[in-house]
């Protein structure tokens, strides 16, 4: 069964999926690019890593285990000894852990000049939530934005607040970001709902370039399909982050249509 959904499908946001899904459409957009830039850009799929760790960098844990001396009179031979009376069942606490984080960005990049002509980021959690990702992320963006290269940022993400753009007031649930090197600091914005289809977008180029449009939706799609997520994913399962009342209704009602009988979770947000 193919994506139920016009548009991004929301349940593809889900921590359980959403790295796996990062990655494949990472590749997608790469495979449908290749045959259209070939023979003079290559496009290259390129990571960074880093670590981060816990929430509380500070604090692992206290177990709840209660050790008394003993109150009876002992041997002053033994009497700095402590001596374990009671203990109570131990709390179950989380540990400071780090953990290696990979996030894979796309680069266009000239054959002859060996230039990175365009930057493709797909926008991971770590980007968007305040943290170490986020922080590097920005630190990143900031200096593509100082360059002149190209830079297209598609954030298919609904948790966390987008990443920072002027004269923009209009809310949305999902935003493509297409800055061309030559034309900032003004760059096109895509703004779009889960009701609404992905819309195509061009992939900004060197000057005089034929722009291949990119259709991300059918790309999405077609990572749908070939990860057999209509399999996969549990259409019952509560949305994280969950729809507006409005929205939880409308997504229950073609899921509904669809045979999928998923509920979506539903707040009293607008």
């Amino acid at each position: 069964m193919p994506n139920p959904f016009p548009g991004m499908n929301p349940y593809l946001e889900s921590p359980d999926f959403w790295p796996e899904v990062h990655n494949r459409l990472i590749v997608a957009i790469a495979d449908a690019l290749v045959p259209q830039l070939i023979p003079k850009y290559r496009v290259a799929i390129e990571k960074r890593i880093y670590e981060i760790k816990g929430e509380q960098s500070l604090l692992v844990g206290i177990p709840d285990v209660s050790i008394q001396r003993n109150p009876i009179p002992r041997n002053p031979i033994t009497s700095n000894v402590a001596v374990a009376t009671r203990t109570t069942a131990p709390l179950k606490i989380r540990l400071v852990m780090s953990e290696e984080v990979r996030e894979g960005y796309l680069e266009v990049i000239d054959m002859a000049t060996k230039e990175v002509v365009t930057v493709i980021e797909v926008l991971s959690p770590a980007n968007k939530r305040p943290g170490k990702g986020h922080e590097m992320y920005e630190e990143k963006r900031d200096k593509v934005f100082g360059s002149r290269t190209n830079f297209v940022e598609i954030d298919l993400l609904r948790g966390w607040q987008p990443l920072p753009v002027l004269d923009n007031d209009i809310a949305a649930h999902y935003r493509i970001l297409v800055s061309r090197g030559n034309q900032r600091p003004f760059a096109d914005l895509y703004l779009f709902n889960i009701p609404d289809a992905i819309p195509c977008f061009p992939l900004p180029l060197g000057a005089g370039d034929v722009e291949p449009i990119v259709d991300l939706q059918a790309l999405l799609n077609t990572v749908y399909d070939r990860a057999a997520y209509d399999i996969t994913l549990d259409y019952t399962a509560e949305l994280v982050p969950a729809l507006s009342e409005t929205d939880a209704v409308w997504a229950d009602s073609l899921l509904e249509e669809r045979g999928l009988k998923g509920r979506s979770q539903i707040t009293t947000d607008s």
